[in-house]
């Protein structure tokens, strides 16, 4: 019925349009709450999906154009429900850098089409759109890979870096500005397309080489931005109203996206693109802050979890390890243990732990962990004045002091969970190697820290039956 009603109707598949719209609204509007999530994803999806039907409908494509289309659906959709159902939550950010270099490539493959297509010289809009999706979508899909390589280990996370690195970038920026600006007059001129090409993608991994791996997140939200504005070029190529919105969208809130990781790291865009933090040599100087001969104090499980149950308030910072330990569910287990004793419990949610934003909300929720238990930096940071003990399960560069107090070191200025204001900071580690950003945390060292060792799920597993037996 749907499809009848839109077909041959211009009006009816623009009203499609204009609920497609407004539903790709909503999910994001969704998406800004944990509780809301799944609902937003869903009502994106709807959305999606009308939009792909009254493209379908609304252009009057050949039968074999929609042979290929729905095929390519069919495919969209296998590989995206696969993902969903296999990938884990530690490895989501390359995931995302992923689907985002794919939808770069997409978006600049169309261009490169429509160009080749173009029988005529002259500038014209459609060829300015064209050359802005190719060169913006071949960045984002260059710059994709090699995050997704350095979150994955491919290759090492560190930054790399080389003399006059700044020059080359600059040089290859250059030819790539001169290059669109010859394709966008002469569209005909295949050669320079091929040169343009080549440097965008050259340009995408000259850009993201020099970026740590604790940077990564924030490099992936902006190439989402940057694949959300060659998509939107690539509607005004194709002269599709859904794909401008979807494009300006998925733009806009990458930027957005952006700007709040960078304001949560206390770092300027420009820092975390050009500064190459993470590059120096980890664990190779003194710690400031620290005397001379310092130790760490390590503890036992039972020890530990004695001293958890006979508190009275208890602040948990979950950090990447969990991630990595799957110990979402143990950490549940744990409060629920001290919860039953009567203990105060609550979990501190920095904004950029983990790879990347929610990333520990999500997990938690996958806990059945309550939503009001969870957190945001500034609520938590009013509560470790009067925490007895918090728990740091894998977690170091958000909680490390060093950002208020050391100005030489890298993180200096990022907003932090205080935990060094509570009484007592049990540190849940594997070993003392640093956090992700490559520094040492003075805090450590510290009289009132104790260190228990080990992987995080087991090591929460016995502190759950420590606490039972106290």
């Amino acid at each position: 019925m749907i499809v009848a009603a839109l077909s041959g109707r211009t009006v009816g598949v623009d009203l499609a349009y204009l609920v497609a719209a407004a539903l790709f609204i909503l999910g994001l509007r969704g998406l800004s709450s944990p509780r809301s999530a799944r609902r937003g994803n869903l009502t994106a999806a709807a959305g999606m999906v009308i939009a792909i039907v009254a493209s379908l409908v609304g252009e009057h494509p050949s039968a074999g154009v929609i042979g290929l289309a729905l095929a390519a659906v069919l495919v969209g959709t296998l590989v995206g429900a696969i993902s969903a159902r296999r990938v884990r939550m530690t490895a989501m950010p390359q995931m995302v850098a992923a689907f985002n270099g794919v939808g770069g490539g997409a978006a600049s493959t169309v261009a490169i089409v429509s160009v080749l297509a173009t029988h005529h010289g002259g500038a014209s809009l459609a060829s300015v759109a064209s050359v802005l999706s190719v060169a913006i979508g071949a960045i984002s899909l260059a710059g994709s890979a090699i995050a997704f390589a350095k979150l994955q280990e491919l290759m090492t996370g560190r930054p790399i870096t080389y003399g006059g690195q700044q020059l080359v970038n600059g040089a290859v920026l250059l030819v790539v500005v001169v290059a669109m600006a010859v394709v966008a007059a002469a569209p005909t001129d295949h050669l320079v397309l091929a040169v343009l090409v080549a440097a965008a993608l050259v340009l995408g991994v000259a850009f993201v080489l020099p970026i740590g791996g604790a940077d990564m997140p924030v490099v992936i939200s902006l190439l989402n931005a940057f694949t959300g504005l060659a998509v939107a070029a690539t509607g005004f190529v194709v002269n599709s109203t859904v794909v401008i919105i979807g494009g300006t969208l998925v733009g806009a809130s990458g930027t957005l996206l952006t700007k709040l990781m960078s304001d949560a790291m206390g770092r300027s865009l420009a820092n975390i693109l050009f500064a190459a933090v993470g590059s120096a040599p980890a664990g190779g100087a003194a710690v400031e802050g620290v005397p001379e001969g310092a130790t760490v104090r390590s503890g036992t499980a039972d020890d530990i979890g004695t001293m958890l149950a006979y508190a009275q308030k208890v602040v948990i910072v979950p950090g990447y390890g969990l991630a990595v330990a799957q110990a979402q569910h143990a950490v549940r287990d744990l409060a629920r243990a001290l919860e039953a004793r009567g203990v105060e419990v609550s979990f501190g949610i920095h904004p950029v732990a983990g790879r990347m934003p929610g990333h520990m909300n999500v997990l938690l929720a996958e806990a059945d962990i309550p939503y009001e238990q969870l957190h945001d930096l500034e609520q938590a940071n009013e509560e470790f004045r009067t925490t007895d003990v918090v728990l740091v399960v894998g977690a170091n560069d958000v909680v490390n002091p060093a950002a208020r107090t050391q100005s030489s070191s890298p993180i200096y200025g990022m907003p932090i969970l205080n935990v060094d204001e509570a009484k007592t900071v049990v540190f849940l580690k594997r070993s003392m190697r640093p956090g992700f950003a490559g520094v040492d945390n003075p805090l450590f060292y510290n009289p009132k820290s104790v260190m228990l060792f080990g992987d995080a799920k087991a090591s929460l597993s016995a502190l759950v039956a420590a606490v039972k037996a106290a």
